[in-house]
């Protein structure tokens, strides 16, 4: 259920965000996305293929969006983070 197919264009656009990607984010999410075509567990991606361990949940959602949206999944989402403490 939490196995990626790629085609191989899929696979050689997510392959190049990981190694160029200009955000740190979209490198390990696509990282991680290989991983799981590859053939490992999402979960076990989760746990130790990461540079640091993520919940298997933070893969899966990674997956769901991917597959929804294709490469535009990947990127953060407009009003996440830290809201400011005051309006200018």
């Amino acid at each position: 259920m939490h196995r990626l197919g790629l085609t191989p264009e899929e696979r050689a656009a997510l392959v190049a965000l990981r190694d160029t990607g200009a955000k740190a984010y979209l490198r390990e999410r696509a990282g991680a996305l290989v991983k799981t075509a590859d053939g490992r567990s999402a979960a076990a991606v989760a746990r130790t293929g990461l540079l640091r361990p993520r919940q298997p949940d933070t893969v899966y959602r990674w997956l769901a969006r991917y597959r929804a949206e294709g490469m535009a999944g990947l990127a953060d989402r407009p009003g996440r983070g830290r809201q400011p403490a005051h309006f200018p």
